[in-house]
């Protein structure tokens, strides 16, 4: 861990780049909001310090040194938890702090994400005789972006943000279709209810949840996207773009697996909606 490569390595730096080590131990949440000069500021210590103190630590200079505190300090702590907005934070706080959140829980989904449970759900995806999408509230928004990727794909699919309506969907799936039901607590009950009807009726289930829940509990396949953020203020904003970035990778790896066919297929779209256009202004 970043953190711990300070402390290591403390004894061996100067007097001043100490008094940065011991400052950015003490206060590694606060640097992710600063700017060079503000860390400076902070710490009393000059810029070179800075540039010389990221320097001996292998970075090649102060971006890069943040971005790799900020996956240190993503590993230990929640974004929610360390990067909430203050009733009184200027535009420029609330632009950093909500980028700085997504980036924190995309690097966690990114360290935690089974490459064999996504390998499986690839697998259930690519062979599957028809999919839908199920997703209660904010949720639903995400099954809905997914099942739209899937539908450029050419692949019989659905998404459901209707509580009735996936609950009555998942009674007449059977074998070979797959429901992928995305969840960021996991404990949406009419979702639960869907899930173990589509299993009851044979489908396999991808999850798109947190991994200590039941809905990931009963899923064929989980992908658990851990973000924990409370959701009775503002938007579950974190949890909501790390739902998309799995649905990406689940239909890019889909894409691949179905070979060159599929490449001429969304070529031959893509130039249909190309004439859709207008010609750039000259």
């Amino acid at each position: 861990m970043l953190l711990s490569q300070v402390k290591a390595i403390r004894e061996q730096l100067r007097p001043s780049e100490r008094k940065l080590a011991d400052y950015i131990v003490d206060a590694a949440r606060e640097v992710l909001d600063l700017s060079m000069t503000e860390v400076a500021q902070r710490a009393g210590v000059s810029q070179p310090t800075i540039a010389r103190f990221c320097h001996a630590l292998g970075f090649s200079g102060f971006r890069e040194f943040k971005i790799r505190l900020a996956q240190a300090v993503a590993a230990d702590l929640p974004p929610a938890v360390y990067r909430d907005v203050r009733p009184d934070e200027p535009v420029p706080g609330v632009a950093a702090k909500v980028l700085d959140r997504t980036i924190g829980a995309l690097l966690q989904v990114r360290n935690n994400l089974s490459a064999d449970a996504l390998a499986e759900a690839i697998a259930l995806l690519a062979n599957a005789r028809r999919i839908e999408f199920y997703g209660a509230g904010g949720s639903g928004i995400a099954a809905q972006d997914m099942q739209h990727k899937f539908f450029r794909l050419g692949m019989p699919s659905v998404a459901y943000a209707d509580p009735h309506t996936f609950l009555m969907s998942s009674a007449l799936l059977g074998a070979g279709d797959v429901v992928v039901a995305i969840s960021n607590t996991g404990r949406t009950r009419d979702v639960v209810d869907a899930v173990r009807t589509a299993l009851d009726r044979g489908a396999k289930v991808i999850a798109i949840t947190h991994g200590t829940s039941p809905l990931a509990r009963l899923a064929t396949v989980g992908l658990h996207a851990n973000v924990d953020e409370d959701t009775d203020i503002f938007s579950p904003m974190t949890s909501r773009t790390s739902h998309l970035a799995i649905g990406d990778i689940l239909a890019v790896g889909v894409a691949l697996q179905r070979g060159p066919e599929l490449t001429e297929k969304l070529a031959g779209a893509k130039e249909i909606i190309a004439r859709r256009r207008l010609d750039p202004v000259g």
